[in-house]
């Protein structure tokens, strides 16, 4: 098999070829219909590969995932309206989008749980920033896009001072399947 990514020099670290080749080996079968095991945009988004030293470039491989998951959203939103027709996606797409609400309309640094103590966390700014641009794009009055919101970076802290990773990183991966099936 011809190495689609390139390769971080043996002293950097990158993601595990073998791992990295065996995942885009399947969803390609699962793109085209030839393997039975389902594989999600979701699966996409959140799959995760060992870090090895000489290994793919991450960044290229992470490029390559985000596009790999809008291809996965349009296929699914092709199929959705081609059963159930377009109206029908756009009301599933906003029922999505109205489950994200609850927590936007929270207030700010009182949307998701805190870390606990010694524990990583994202700054809370950062966090309500993002939530807040979500808010003016559901509110049709600014515009923001899967990548936006998938290459967002927080800032660092620890424990109470910042928000729970976890329920943060599920949330806007909710959120970027939502803006990806309004692309």
């Amino acid at each position: 098999m011809t190495k689609v990514f390139s390769t971080v020099s043996k002293l950097r670290v990158g993601y595990d070829t073998e791992e990295v080749d065996d995942f885009f080996d399947h969803a390609r079968e699962v793109y085209e219909g030839s393997a039975t095991e389902p594989l999600t945009s979701r699966d996409i988004q959140t799959c995760a590969f060992d870090l090895t030293r000489g290994g793919y470039s991450t960044a290229e491989v992470d490029a390559a995932l985000a596009r790999l998951e809008s291809a996965f959203v349009a296929r699914q939103r092709y199929e959705f309206t081609l059963a159930r027709g377009s109206d029908a996606w756009m009301a599933d797409l906003a029922e999505r989008a109205q489950s994200l609400y609850g927590r936007l309309a929270r207030p700010a640094g009182d949307r998701f749980a805190r870390a606990e103590r010694g524990e990583p966390a994202y700054d809370t700014d950062d966090v309500d920033d993002l939530c807040d641009r979500l808010v003016t794009y559901f509110d049709r009055t600014a515009a923001i896009s899967a990548h936006d919101v998938r290459s967002a970076v927080f800032r660092r802290r620890k424990g109470r001072g910042g928000y729970a990773e976890a329920p943060v990183d599920a949330f806007f991966a909710r959120a970027v399947e939502v803006l990806l099936g309004v692309e």
